[in-house]
């Protein structure tokens, strides 16, 4: 049971937050939300179809202890399920996070004399401890390996799909740096393992780790890079959290977790790194040198294409002594990246109510992975306010790859996906309703006729006013009287139906 102040119940252990990944992984287990698999399995395509199963039946994190040629055992759909990604972050549920965003929100503009702005001292004091901590030693590098011994070939890659390029290293938290400013930037990007030094680094043109490689070609300055394996999961979290330009992944994480993560300096590269994850892999990024990335079978359900991307090679590698593997696969929703997905769309919310505030909800349904459609309620006001609304989304930061943006009338539930189409089939006229923009797309949309551009729809599934053109009388939904269906409910039972039906 989750206790109050971010406080979890850890094997009778109260803690703050969890200090790694094997705390969570307790957790899982004392709950009954892990199971571990002791017979031998085939991290080629088995393990994989294992997970593919379990995740479409809603089941639970998989342990597999025995993976075929390797020690390490391998954890996987650990975020797979709304109640275990809630957990992994601390709450009861995921709106809890946002509601403390809110808050923070509130701060900057808040009124008053000297006396009001010492009331919140101790809220600032508390943001400050969300900071990033350095300690001198750590648990990731109760192993240190060298030279030949650094070799990806001890651990228990996955090749998930029959089609895929080869094996790749699909939970890694990338850590790079702006070379001018110094700034750090975390970010998931996968890993197609070429060899047991070198592999792929598939970070798409548009995420922050491709625009400071872009920055060190500029300065000609070889890039350092590491990657963390099984972290705490509030940090393999935040590196997937789509954050305004210039915050830093680790304060947020801070945020998350209400404690700091601490930090150890990598060492072989001028980089530092969750100093509780389960495995490092120190390296960089040479400058001048692709290779062809892929094919890989992705979120969208359909493989990615094969393409050429930048080549990390790993010159150390750090890991406890009884590191745990993490990894996740993804595919045909619903499946483990679908949660970690929707933890943003609850997350984030008040980030875009405060730029638009006549936002009530939002709901990123799984089946449009996450960039291919929103469904938006909104408080309206004025003609047009729909449209303004789909502009506004298409100009917030990676929001800009939204393919369909549906907006609909504030009382309507766009968690409810058969409502919504129900609105948009009656509500709309084609003609008039419906807005094709170009701009930028995910670079996955395979649909568009040029990688990473093309179109955009908008559909304004809201009632329509005069003022927008529609002068005939819009007709009252059909709704039954409360007192007529309290009678009903109270009488349930006397007509011949169980209690349950009703």
């Amino acid at each position: 049971m989750l206790l109050p102040k971010g406080k979890l119940q850890n094997c009778g252990v109260d803690v703050m937050a969890y200090r790694d990944l094997r705390e969570f992984t307790a957790v899982l287990e004392k709950k009954g939300l892990l199971k571990r698999v002791s017979a031998v399995v085939d991290p080629v395509l088995e393990i994989t179809e294992i997970t593919d199963r379990v995740s479409k039946m809603n089941g639970p994190a998989l342990l597999f202890e025995k993976p075929k040629g390797s020690s390490y055992p391998v954890l996987i759909n650990a975020f797979g399920s709304f109640e275990r990604m809630a957990l992994a972050l601390g709450v009861n549920e995921l709106d809890e996070i946002g509601a403390r965003i809110s808050e923070l929100l509130e701060l900057q503009d808040m009124p008053g004399g000297l006396l009001d702005k010492l009331k919140i001292l101790p809220r600032l004091a508390e943001v400050g401890s969300w900071a990033p901590k350095l300690v001198k030693t750590a648990p990731c590098q109760e192993v240190i390996l060298h030279g030949k011994e650094a070799t990806l070939d001890i651990f228990p890659i996955l090749q998930c799909w029959p089609g895929d390029g080869g094996r790749y290293i699909t939970l890694p938290v990338v850590f790079t740096k702006d070379p001018q400013s110094g700034g750090r930037n975390l970010g998931m990007y996968r890993l197609q393992v070429f060899d047991g030094k070198t592999t792929g680094m598939h970070w798409h043109i548009h995420k922050n780790g491709a625009e400071n490689y872009r920055a060190h070609q500029k300065l000609g300055k070889r890039m350092d890079v590491a990657v963390s394996l099984g972290g705490d999961p509030a940090t393999t979290y935040a590196s997937t959290a789509p954050l305004p330009h210039g915050i830093d992944e680790m304060l947020f994480a801070g945020f998350l977790r209400k404690q700091a993560v601490e930090m150890v300096k990598c060492k072989t590269v001028d980089l530092e790194v969750p100093a509780h994850s389960e495995i490092i892999l120190e390296g960089y990024v040479d400058l001048d040198e692709q290779r062809l990335e892929g094919p890989f079978g992705d979120h969208t359900g359909y493989y990615s294409l094969a393409d050429l991307y930048p080549v990390f090679h790993i010159n150390c590698i750090t890991h406890r002594r009884d590191a745990i593997y993490p990894a996740t696969v993804v595919g045909k929703p619903p499946m483990e990246d679908c949660f970690l997905g929707k933890a943003t769309e609850r997350i984030f919310l008040p980030l875009l109510k405060m730029f638009m505030p006549e936002i009530v909800d939002i709901n990123l349904p799984l089946e449009g992975v996450f960039h291919n459609c929103a469904v938006v309620s909104i408080k309206k006001s004025y003609p047009g306010q729909a449209r303004k609304i789909m502009c506004a989304i298409w100009g917030m930061g990676q929001m800009m790859f939204t393919k369909m943006i549906i907006v609909v009338d504030d009382h309507v539930n766009v968690q409810d996906m058969s409502e919504v189409w129900w609105r948009v089939y009656n509500n709309t006229d084609p003609k008039r309703d419906l807005m094709v923009v170009d701009g930028p797309l995910e670079v996955l949309d395979h649909a568009s006729p040029l990688p990473a551009y093309g179109s955009k729809v908008g559909i304004d599934a809201t009632k329509k006013w005069a003022g927008e053109g529609h002068q005939r009388e819009w007709p009252d939904e059909i709704i039954m009287n409360e007192e007529i269906k309290e009678l009903v409910t109270s009488r349930w039972q006397e007509y011949g139906f169980k209690e349950h039906d009703k």
